[in-house]
Protein backbone atom coordinates (compact mmCIF):
# COMPACT_ATOMS: atom_id res chain seq x y z
CA UNK A 1 0.00 0.00 0.00
CA UNK A 2 1.73 3.40 -1.18
CA UNK A 3 0.13 4.86 2.52
CA UNK A 4 1.85 3.01 4.51
CA UNK A 5 5.11 3.00 2.31
CA UNK A 6 5.19 6.39 2.52
CA UNK A 7 4.82 6.75 6.49
CA UNK A 8 7.04 3.87 6.46
CA UNK A 9 9.93 6.24 4.99
CA UNK A 10 8.92 9.32 7.10
CA UNK A 11 10.66 8.55 11.02
CA UNK A 12 9.82 9.61 12.97
CA UNK A 13 6.33 8.91 11.97
CA UNK A 14 4.57 6.35 14.33
CA UNK A 15 3.60 3.24 11.47
CA UNK A 16 0.37 1.58 11.64
CA UNK A 17 -0.78 -1.06 10.08
CA UNK A 18 -2.33 -1.52 6.62
CA UNK A 19 -5.69 -1.95 7.55
CA UNK A 20 -5.70 1.05 9.64
CA UNK A 21 -4.34 3.17 6.66
CA UNK A 22 -7.04 1.92 4.81
CA UNK A 23 -9.62 2.37 7.05
CA UNK A 24 -8.18 5.98 7.33
CA UNK A 25 -8.53 6.22 3.16
CA UNK A 26 -11.79 4.96 2.79
CA UNK A 27 -13.91 5.76 6.60
CA UNK A 28 -11.84 9.25 6.73
CA UNK A 29 -11.72 10.18 2.87
CA UNK A 30 -13.07 13.78 3.33
CA UNK A 31 -10.53 14.66 6.14
CA UNK A 32 -7.90 12.99 4.46
CA UNK A 33 -5.24 13.81 1.54
CA UNK A 34 -2.74 12.81 -0.65
CA UNK A 35 -0.13 14.33 -2.65
CA UNK A 36 1.78 12.65 -5.86
CA UNK A 37 4.90 14.02 -7.46
CA UNK A 38 6.18 12.42 -10.58
CA UNK A 39 3.55 10.05 -10.57
CA UNK A 40 4.60 8.75 -6.48
CA UNK A 41 3.11 9.24 -3.68
CA UNK A 42 5.04 12.30 -1.67
CA UNK A 43 2.53 13.20 0.54
CA UNK A 44 -0.58 12.14 2.59
CA UNK A 45 -2.16 13.67 5.90
CA UNK A 46 -4.63 12.11 7.65
CA UNK A 47 -7.48 13.85 10.48
CA UNK A 48 -10.93 13.75 11.05
CA UNK A 49 -13.51 15.26 12.47
CA UNK A 50 -14.00 15.47 16.49
CA UNK A 51 -17.17 13.62 17.10
CA UNK A 52 -18.40 15.84 19.35
CA UNK A 53 -17.17 18.87 18.33
CA UNK A 54 -17.47 18.72 14.43
CA UNK A 55 -16.33 22.18 13.39
CA UNK A 56 -12.76 20.64 14.46
CA UNK A 57 -10.51 18.77 12.23
CA UNK A 58 -8.44 16.62 14.22
CA UNK A 59 -4.87 16.39 12.02
CA UNK A 60 -3.39 12.73 13.16
CA UNK A 61 -0.44 12.31 10.76
CA UNK A 62 0.79 14.63 8.32
CA UNK A 63 3.99 12.59 5.78
CA UNK A 64 6.24 14.22 3.55
CA UNK A 65 8.58 12.29 1.41
CA UNK A 66 12.59 13.60 1.39
CA UNK A 67 11.95 15.19 -2.01
CA UNK A 68 8.92 16.92 -1.51
CA UNK A 69 9.98 18.78 1.56
CA UNK A 70 10.58 22.61 1.66
CA UNK A 71 7.36 22.87 -0.81
CA UNK A 72 4.80 23.93 1.75
CA UNK A 73 3.10 20.16 0.55
CA UNK A 74 1.77 19.89 3.95
CA UNK A 75 0.22 23.41 4.67
CA UNK A 76 -0.92 22.72 0.71
CA UNK A 77 -3.01 19.36 1.37
CA UNK A 78 -4.50 20.76 4.64
CA UNK A 79 -5.85 23.72 3.11
CA UNK A 80 -7.43 21.23 0.79
CA UNK A 81 -9.30 19.67 3.43
CA UNK A 82 -10.29 22.59 4.87
CA UNK A 83 -11.72 24.12 1.88
CA UNK A 84 -14.00 20.77 1.03
CA UNK A 85 -17.74 21.41 0.94
CA UNK A 86 -18.81 21.99 3.46
CA UNK A 87 -16.15 24.60 4.55
CA UNK A 88 -17.32 24.60 8.26
CA UNK A 89 -14.19 24.24 10.17
CA UNK A 90 -13.34 26.18 12.53
CA UNK A 91 -10.79 25.00 14.92
CA UNK A 92 -7.85 22.77 13.90
CA UNK A 93 -5.55 20.29 16.34
CA UNK A 94 -3.49 17.98 16.27
CA UNK A 95 -0.11 16.98 18.72
CA UNK A 96 3.73 17.24 17.93
CA UNK A 97 6.22 15.76 20.14
CA UNK A 98 8.17 19.07 21.98
CA UNK A 99 11.24 18.60 19.50
CA UNK A 100 9.26 18.46 16.18
CA UNK A 101 10.29 22.20 14.92
CA UNK A 102 9.45 21.21 11.68
CA UNK A 103 5.79 20.34 12.34
CA UNK A 104 5.65 23.20 14.84
CA UNK A 105 7.06 25.60 11.97
CA UNK A 106 4.29 23.56 8.90
CA UNK A 107 1.05 24.05 11.24
CA UNK A 108 2.62 27.79 12.50
CA UNK A 109 2.33 28.72 8.61
CA UNK A 110 -1.54 26.86 8.44
CA UNK A 111 -2.03 29.32 10.74
CA UNK A 112 -0.48 32.50 9.29
CA UNK A 113 -2.05 31.37 6.34
CA UNK A 114 -5.69 30.97 7.80
CA UNK A 115 -5.08 34.50 9.49
CA UNK A 116 -4.91 33.27 13.28
CA UNK A 117 -3.10 32.35 16.30
CA UNK A 118 -1.10 28.69 17.13
CA UNK A 119 -1.92 27.52 20.57
CA UNK A 120 0.21 25.06 22.34
CA UNK A 121 -0.40 22.95 25.61
CA UNK A 122 0.66 19.72 27.34
CA UNK A 123 -1.55 16.79 26.54
CA UNK A 124 0.00 12.94 26.31
CA UNK A 125 2.55 12.87 28.59
CA UNK A 126 5.79 10.49 28.30
CA UNK A 127 5.57 8.46 31.89
CA UNK A 128 1.96 9.08 32.25
CA UNK A 129 0.39 8.12 29.05
CA UNK A 130 2.87 6.25 27.30
CA UNK A 131 5.33 3.74 30.03
CA UNK A 132 8.29 5.99 29.17
CA UNK A 133 7.52 4.10 25.33
CA UNK A 134 6.50 7.53 23.24
CA UNK A 135 7.74 11.22 23.54
CA UNK A 136 5.55 13.23 24.73
CA UNK A 137 2.88 15.06 22.57
CA UNK A 138 1.94 18.56 23.35
CA UNK A 139 -1.04 19.37 21.46
CA UNK A 140 -1.26 22.39 19.30
CA UNK A 141 -4.91 24.07 18.34
CA UNK A 142 -4.93 26.60 15.63
CA UNK A 143 -8.24 29.07 15.07
CA UNK A 144 -10.57 30.45 15.71
CA UNK A 145 -10.40 30.77 11.23
CA UNK A 146 -13.51 30.85 8.85
CA UNK A 147 -12.34 29.18 5.48
CA UNK A 148 -13.71 31.24 2.58
CA UNK A 149 -13.77 29.85 -0.99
Amino acid sequence: MRVLDLIERCPPLDVNSAYCYLLQCSQFADTCAAAELNGEIAGFISGHRIPNEPQTLFIWQVAVADEARGMGLGRKMMLDILNREPTDFTTLLATVTPDNDASKAMFQSLADALGTDMGQSEYFDQKTHFAGAHASENLLTIGPFSVKK
